[in-house]
């Protein structure tokens, strides 16, 4: 009898201990899906530019149904959604335009920035029509402003996004390297170019990520997401020079935003 009620008692709390984590799963759930506050800010990489399918009433700006912000607030349904990110934003188009929607209530926040101010279409059109020498001096200049005048406007941006959303998880995404060396390209820029353009990459996001860091922000690297997804890598998720639209030139494709941007922001969120 005594065992019976032991047995009894254990089965109870055994019971309830599963009810309570069930439940404290499902509150968890819950938090991070559906009563989830989420907004979109940043370039044209989180805009979506080279995904094509964009939103008619956002201009310029040129609002994919395809990237990442959307395909992920698809997914998850959350209690609301603002999607202001914009093809060509600066560091102080962010500030100026994009930050309406943030509140208290804010729980996610995403934003790709800092490519457009440290003059990336410039350095990419540089080193497509000059010489290897031309390339690299416009990337050392590039990266100069990255050292020295770039951190400062990414904490306006980071201090901006705080002061509006003081709760909100800040998501920063960095960018691809754009090639893949020694690959399938047959034509084009030369092995120099590609791989100072990928390292240029690189010493962006180190800058980047470090601010991240400093304002408690998380930083999603893509780098390996879009590894074997390079330009010249025979399978890429980023547009090559495009002659006739040359807004996406350098952009992921709608898969590179799929199956680079999304599942990256994903595990981050």
């Amino acid at each position: 009898m005594k065992l019976s009620r032991v047995a009894a008692f254990s089965s109870s709390l055994l019971l309830g201990a599963v009810l309570a984590l069930t439940g404290a799963s499902q509150a968890q759930a819950d938090s991070t899906t559906g009563s989830v506050d989420y907004v979109a800010l940043g370039d044209s990489y989180s805009s979506g530019v080279g995904a094509g399918s964009y939103d008619s009433s956002s201009g310029n700006c040129k609002r994919s149904t395809r990237a990442y912000p959307k395909l992920w607030a698809a997914a998850n349904s959350p209690s609301s959604f603002a999607f202001t990110a914009c093809s060509g934003a600066r560091t102080g188009d962010v500030t100026a335009g994009q930050l309406g929607p943030l509140s208290s209530a804010t729980d996610l926040v995403s934003i790709s920035v800092g490519g457009n101010d440290a003059g990336f279409a410039d350095v990419m059109t540089t080193c497509v029509l000059s010489s290897d020498a031309e390339c690299l001096a416009r990337i050392e200049e590039a990266k100069r402003y990255v050292d020295t005048t770039l951190p400062g406007k990414l904490d306006q941006v980071y201090s901006a996004i705080g002061a509006k959303a003081p709760a909100a998880r800040v998501v920063v995404l960095g960018y691809p390297r754009f090639y893949k060396l020694n690959g399938s390209c047959t034509a084009g820029m030369s092995e120099t170019k590609r791989s100072a353009i990928n390292g240029a990459a690189d010493h962006l996001n180190t800058a980047t990520a470090k601010r991240a860091a400093d304002h408690g922000y998380t930083f999603a690297s893509v780098v390996s997401a879009f590894t074997g997804h390079e330009i010249c890598s025979g399978a890429a998720w980023l547009h090559s020079v495009n002659w006739f639209n040359m807004s996406d030139s350098y952009h992921p494709t709608a898969s590179g935003q799929s199956g680079g941007y999304l599942p990256v922001f994903t595990s981050h969120a």
